[in-house]
């Protein structure tokens, strides 16, 4: 791991997000809360939250952190039949938390696909990406465009 002992301790902040989209009866099912594995949008909510908090344990040489907020939003898109998941983490710390919100989307996602794939296997994750991130040495950092 990259030694970040000699850096500043600052607020970090990364907001990541990321589309899975499916067929309209799937949307319907999530949308009613009528999976039958259960609350698809609550049980991804609490999977992101374990994602991020677990990042260093699944990406070699990502530093574990101290994270002091996760929160997790869902924008539920009738029109196109995708679910949008945005996760923003923070911590108190001497590197970023851009892993940890990527890895936070992923898990959320990955857990749609987990609790509906058995009336959808054709679901499409797309557009992870991180939105923005703030503290540290080289500041503010928003994607073009986002």
């Amino acid at each position: 791991m990259v030694d970040v002992s000699a850096k500043a301790v600052t607020h970090r902040i990364a907001r990541a997000t990321g589309t899975i989209s499916m067929q309209r009866d799937t949307f319907a099912l999530i949308q009613s809360g009528n999976a039958k594995k259960g609350d698809v949008i609550g049980i991804a909510r609490v999977a992101g939250i374990q994602g991020a908090k677990r990042a260093s344990e699944l990406i070699p040489l990502c530093h574990p952190l101290a994270l002091t907020r996760v929160a997790i939003e869902f924008e539920l898109d009738t029109t196109q039949s995708l679910v949008r998941c945005t996760a923003q983490v923070e911590s108190m710390g001497q590197t970023g938390v851009e892993m940890e919100a990527l890895t936070s989307v992923h898990v959320a996602l990955l857990t749609i696909y987990d609790m509906c794939k058995a009336v959808d296997r054709g679901m499409v994750m797309s557009g992870i990406q991180v939105l923005e991130k703030s503290g540290g040495k080289s500041g503010n950092w928003v994607r073009p465009g986002g």
